[in-house]
């Protein structure tokens, strides 16, 4: 009977969060936790020895991301189902973990039982999207996308830099930093560079920290 169980490794930086889900999961007859991990080192290492049915994975992670973690497991078994659980509210971390392979995406304040529902559907093959998260991917549809230089100017406004800093450090020069500062500004809807950085945070291009 335990062989047809659902396999879940649980991923998160914070064991309060890691004891919690498996908790939760270890209460249902038909799922079992295989591995926990507090990385994404971790989290990958674990997967290839493990081989979970279903890989719940928060975003927020030491050292190598939830999403690079994600491309890895991924690109080591492109059928391996992963949900992502995390704090992250933005339309930019939603639509790149969707796009890197994550079968849903759901924030931590959903239910128990809204939790174990998804997780039955994504190792049934669904892809379920909850209705906020759907939203959130519309408005992101809507939205000009950033360059990576862009975002790499703009991550380093956030840090304090000035244009003439951003230059040096990106082997650029000071007028094409403000080139891509107006089509940051442009393209965020914004006039200066603290919208633009409060935008950034919001919609999870940039990153507290």
């Amino acid at each position: 009977m335990s062989d047809e169980r659902i396999r879940v490794l649980c991923v998160d930086d914070h064991r309060i969060v890691r004891d919690g889900l498996a908790l939760i999961i270890s209460q249902q007859t038909d799922m079992t936790v295989v591995g926990v991990a507090a990385t994404g080192e971790e989290a990958v290492a674990l997967f290839h020895q493990l081989r979970p049915d279903v890989t719940l994975m928060d975003l927020q992670l030491p050292v190598m991301s939830g999403l690079e973690a994600i491309r890895q497991i991924r690109r080591a078994d492109g059928a391996a189902r992963v949900i992502v659980l995390t704090m992250y509210r933005g339309d930019e971390d939603i639509y790149r973990a969707l796009n890197d392979g994550a079968a849903t995406y759901l924030l931590k304040d959903t239910v128990a039982d809204d939790l174990i529902r998804v997780i039955r559907a994504v190792h049934a093959g669904e892809r379920p999207i909850p209705a906020e998260i759907k939203a959130r991917l519309d408005e992101h549809a809507d939205q000009p996308a950033l360059t990576a230089r862009e975002v790499e100017v703009l991550e380093l406004v956030y840090r304090g830099h000035r244009n003439k800093e951003i230059g040096a450090l990106l082997n650029i020069s000071e007028e094409t930093v403000r080139v891509h500062l107006k089509n940051v500004f442009l393209k965020l809807n914004v006039s200066d560079r603290t919208a633009a950085v409060n935008v950034a945070l919001h919609r999870g291009i940039l990153h507290l920290g």
